[in-house]
């Protein structure tokens, strides 16, 4: 067991926690019967309570039964930070059913995928996006769409700047197979005895690698209450905390720290459906809210609000998250403005978020952290697969209890990603990284081909996989590129056909590539090239290209 960090452990918290052994689900349950009359969501200063929020959830998961669904069934839930995304993913797990969380960035090929995959037959769905899943009902197994509008939730004398996606009219369409949220909670529909235990699937985060297509990472209610529990503790969060939510809950970050964490402890998250800095400075102010999880970007953005300092920032205690270093100067503002320490940590969708988190009484600045509650991480030579000490770089690999059960229906890829270190079976995370000799861990590099564009991940093999679609395309090689603003960009070098170099220009390729992938994954910088560099073996030399790029632009 890793202990080197035990030193620095925060000195209020005991080094290991005993973890709930029921469902998610329960959490809402429970936090229900204590504080039913407790706010648990603000929506653009419309207030849910608990009681009406497990009430709605235990409707829709009748529906959900009533349509079919049945325990250890997918369903995909397609649609931006919202109440109606709160109640979709309980009332999935309340009908013993498996969350498929969608970012809704991705479009018509990447749904086709998920669909294909989980052989999910229902959606829940934003009415924004219904356009891109509506059409794959004829082409698909996918049997019907719930549609929600955002703006039944919003309190309509709000003096808060709405989304467009908020602001929208309701959804008003007639097509076959897709139904509104409004008839769906009408329906009248109980659910039956919730029976998923901590063993059972809850959610399926989809990550991908060097092979192409996005994979499930099977998480079960004991790996997804892992970081529920070890993140409200960590915070020393309570009924009385506020969380601001503007991370999206697709992602394991905003999931785990913006979600499930305030509905275990019974608190208020303060849900933002797109982020404005303004909005949510205003936020902040005007519901003391406490802690706010974001990414470096977003943190970044806020501080450079030119009108920071009119905002009573005062209530908040905690500020982290990851996704890429915070810079030093930042950190600093950050400081001086507020007295806090940007807390920053470390996770994936195979951990269902954080195994590494930095304490908050003893931080260090650009640090993935030290690991949690009964994390067990290493640093091993990814050729030899021997450890190695302190100061020296290799593969990161972690033990613990949010650690997946592996890769949805890809046995070989869930095997070679597992090594076993003293009789546990530990992940091989794929970043290279190390530790100092407190016990803290730093990032160094990425073995995987993955670039990290403002926080999201854009898989360079997906990317190519999808624009071998474009006719006019021969060969492509995805790399990252620096950029000032999101950290790396996505550029494709490309070889035409010879039937399209005459007639194809740059625009022609980003111009399908943003109808076909979410607009984070489109290439920002695309180079036609004529030959691509290859190895005698006739491997594609991705990496050279890439050091070629960052040597070029920024003169290292």
């Amino acid at each position: 067991m890793f202990t080197r960090h035990y030193a620095f452990w925060p000195k209020e918290l005991p080094k290991t926690l005993t973890l709930p052994n029921t469902s998610v689900f329960t959490n809402l349950e429970i936090s229900a019967l204590r504080y039913p009359d407790h706010t648990a969501i603000i929506f653009y200063d419309a207030p849910i309570t608990y009681r009406r929020l497990l009430a709605e959830v235990e409707a829709m998961a009748g529906y959900l039964q009533a349509q079919g669904v049945k325990k250890g069934d997918r369903v995909l839930l397609y649609m931006q930070n919202s109440p109606q995304y709160v109640i979709s993913y309980y009332a999935i797990l309340r009908a013993d059913a498996i969350v498929i969380p969608v970012n809704p960035m991705n479009r018509a090929a990447e749904l086709e995928h998920y669909i294909a995959d989980t052989s999910s037959a229902l959606c829940m769905a934003g009415q924004e996006l219904v356009d891109y899943i509506s059409p794959l009902l004829e082409t698909t197994d996918l049997e019907q769409v719930v549609v929600a509008s955002y703006n039944t939730y919003i309190k309509p004398d709000t003096d808060l700047d709405l989304p467009a996606e908020v602001a929208a009219p309701v959804w008003s369409g007639n097509e076959p197979g897709v139904v509104s949220w409004e008839e769906a909670m009408g329906a009248g529909h109980s659910p039956s005895e919730h029976t998923a235990g901590p063993d059972d699937l809850a959610v399926f985060p989809y990550s991908s690698g060097t092979t192409g297509a996005p994979k499930g990472c099977m998480h079960t209610h004991r790996s997804v209450m892992a970081t529920t529990v070890h993140r409200a503790f960590w915070n020393l969060s309570t009924a009385n905390s506020v969380q601001l939510a503007t991370l999206p809950f697709f992602h394991v970050t905003g999931m785990t720290g913006s979600m499930n964490g305030p509905i275990f402890s019974g608190s208020t998250a303060v849900i933002m459906t797109r982020w404005d800095r303004t909005t949510a400075s205003r936020l902040i102010e005007r519901y003391k809210v406490t802690s706010w999880t974001n990414i470096v970007t977003m943190a970044v953005d806020f501080l450079s609000n030119p009108d920071i300092d009119n905002y009573d920032l005062s209530s908040l205690s905690m500020i982290g998250g990851g996704g890429a270093a915070m810079p030093a100067a930042v950190a600093e503002k950050l400081k001086r403005l507020t007295g806090l320490d940007y807390i920053e940590g470390y996770g994936m969708s195979e951990t269902m978020a954080a195994t590494h988190i930095n304490p908050n009484a003893r931080p260090k600045t650009q640090c993935l952290g030290i690991p949690v509650f009964d994390v067990d991480s290493r640093i091993i030579d990814p050729e030899t697969l021997k450890e190695v000490g302190p100061g020296e770089t290799g593969e990161i690999v972690s033990f613990g209890p949010q650690v997946t059960l592996g890769y949805w229906n890809r046995p070989a890829e869930t095997d070679a990603a597992f090594i076993e270190i003293d009789g546990k079976r530990f992940f091989r995370t794929g970043d290279l990284a190390y530790y100092d000799e407190d016990g803290y861990f730093f990032m160094v590099d990425r073995l995987k081909r993955m670039i990290n564009a403002s926080g999201f991940k854009v898989w360079p093999s997906e990317v190519e996989a999808l624009m071998y679609r474009h006719p006019a395309i021969h060969e492509v090689c995805i790399i990252s590129a620096p950029d000032p603003k999101r950290g790396e960009t996505v550029k494709a070098c490309i070889v035409l056909t010879p039937e399209a170099e005459a007639n194809t220009s740059v625009e022609d390729i980003t111009s399908w590539c943003r109808e076909q992938m979410a607009v984070y994954k489109v290439p920002t910088i695309v180079e036609f090239v004529t030959a691509l560099p290859k190895s005698p073996t006739g491997k594609l030399m991705w990496r050279a290209l890439q050091e070629e790029e960052w040597k070029d632009r920024t003169g290292s």
